[in-house]
């Protein structure tokens, strides 16, 4: 298999997610210790015939951080 780009981003976001997902399954452990920042409130375009909200918001956490280092353990391996 060939190393590209595209495979390394995808493990990073797998790791990413799966990481969220240890985290929220244990919610009291130190896995779920973070931090969040985005925007706290939507910015809304209004135009009169059509209104859109932007927003962001990342949330990391010890979990999400181990996620992202086995994705990088992974993408070495194959």
């Amino acid at each position: 298999m060939r190393k590209n780009a595209w495979t390394c981003l995808l493990l990073l976001l797998a790791g990413l997610v799966l990481g969220g997902f240890v985290g929220t399954a244990f919610p009291d452990s130190f896995l779920n210790y973070g931090q969040s920042f985005g925007l706290t409130s939507p910015l809304v375009l209004d135009l009169g015939i059509i209104a859109i909200t932007f927003g962001l918001s990342i949330k990391i956490t010890i979990a999400s951080i181990i996620g992202i280092g086995l994705g990088i353990v992974v993408y070495r391996l194959i």
